[in-house]
């Protein structure tokens, strides 16, 4: 039996197959929570909206229409998401961020890559949040720029100017912290 794409996914979702939804879970929840943790760098957070992610695509199932890619239709609920909820509410600062694979283990390695860490999700989470989010989807989830206007509403010229802005505000406040 050949694996169903997500459209099809979605369209036995429309049917009340609640199956097919579970799938279609299973096989985004861990780029959504991704998205959602580097977007507000909290894992409670980024778990609360994952769910809220899943739970509007499965209410918007029976009004899906799959004019796009469904992977494009997901960035664009994941991004309205992470947007509202920032105009409402501030990101937390963190300490850390999850440990990265380090070549060399030595103490005072770890300890500066943390304060870097720090530095640079202190910086991200200055920006305004669609800058924000422009950042992590080219940066952290290598998305082109056209998925990104698509995802955005925008123009690729818009994102341009967008990732521009937030690059000039991030050197600015890393060049502040001396990083």
């Amino acid at each position: 039996m050949p694996i169903p794409h997500d459209k099809q996914l979605m369209e036995a979702t429309a049917r009340g197959d609640l199956e097919a939804f579970g799938e279609i879970v299973l096989r985004h929840q861990r780029f959504v929570w991704g998205i959602a943790y580097r977007f507000f760098g909290d894992k409670s957070a980024a778990e609360d909206l994952a769910q809220e992610t899943f739970i509007r695509i499965l209410q918007a199932a029976p009004r899906y229409k799959p004019s796009a890619d469904f992977r494009a239709y997901l960035y664009r609920i994941v991004s309205r998401l992470c947007i509202d909820k920032a105009r409402v509410k501030r990101p937390i600062l963190m300490d850390t961020l999850p440990e990265m694979v380090d070549d060399s283990p030595t103490p005072a390695a770890v300890l500066l890559a943390r304060e870097r860490e720090t530095t640079i999700r202190q910086a991200l989470d200055n920006l305004p949040p669609r800058q924000r989010l422009a950042v992590i989807l080219k940066y952290y989830e290598g998305l082109p720029y056209a998925d990104i206007a698509q995802t955005l509403g925008i123009t690729v010229k818009a994102v341009e100017r967008l990732l521009g802005r937030a690059r000039a505000a991030l050197r600015s406040a890393l060049r502040r912290q001396e990083i």
